[in-house]
């Protein structure tokens, strides 16, 4: 069986069993991980803060926002790679995920601003929902992390990487896929489909904290498994927020 597979890339079967430790007083838990997390959380909420501040006091946050997307990725990179540093760039990581969500968020809201002037809120609210529903889901046992479960989510979250990747690359020769951006039908079932797929990671995310826990990783490995399930809460506000904006763009 494989103990430590995700479709989080950040959470994956060697990243976890590549630190198993025989030393059970400084080993990894799953309270010490969601404490983690909720440091991490509200640095992110920190720097998204300043950004929004700063686009409302007319400052061009564009700077922030790339700033953030580049260097968030880069420090994630890293992190995926030196599992040893989490403890000193998983912080770094939140604080330039924060620029660059305050950042695109208020530019969503921006232009949202009369058709939907609580897109935000919306977003936020329905990223915390989901978030909750579930762990309340996984800490019941109503979803398990079955070995096809694992497998299903994995390929599609690989599945979605992939395309978006392919779409990226295809602007840059002036083709744009437009259901990504549009909120046509197809498109807003794409959205639902991607935003369900994110959500279903966490239940894999959960999964695997709690059997990294189980296994003895050592302490460090919480701010791992902190940052892990950062990068997935990110994702799935994101792709709630273009959900959001899709259905709101047919009004």
């Amino acid at each position: 069986m494989d103990l430590f597979k995700s479709g989080n890339p950040t959470l994956s079967e060697k990243m976890f069993k590549s630190t198993l430790t025989l030393d059970s007083e400084n080993v990894m838990t799953v309270r010490g991980t969601l404490n983690k997390f909720g440091f991490l959380f509200l640095m992110v909420m920190a720097t998204a803060f300043f950004s929004w501040y700063s686009f409302g006091k007319g400052v061009d946050v564009s700077s922030y926002m790339w700033t953030g997307a580049i260097g968030g990725l880069i420090v994630a990179f890293v992190i995926i790679f030196k599992k040893t540093w989490a403890p000193f760039l998983a912080p770094a990581y939140a604080l330039l995920e924060g620029l660059f969500v305050g950042a695109i968020s208020a530019h969503y809201n921006h232009i949202f601003e009369e058709k939907a002037p609580f897109i935000i809120t919306q977003a936020v609210g329905l990223t915390f929902g989901v978030a909750i529903a579930m762990y309340v889901l996984y800490g019941m046992r109503i979803i398990r992390a079955t070995e096809t479960f694992k497998s299903v989510i994995i390929t599609a979250t690989a599945g979605i990487a992939i395309f978006y990747l392919i779409s990226i690359v295809l602007r840059f020769f002036s083709v744009d896929i437009a259901f990504i951006h549009q909120g046509s039908t197809f498109g807003i079932i794409f959205s639902l489909f991607v935003v369900g797929i994110a959500a279903l990671n966490l239940i894999l995310d959960f999964d695997m904290i709690e059997r990294g826990a189980e296994a003895g990783a050592p302490k460090y490995m919480e701010w791992y498994g902190a940052f892990g399930l950062l990068v997935t809460i990110v994702w799935l506000y994101l792709e709630i927020l273009r959900l959001l904006a899709k259905m709101n763009s047919r009004k």
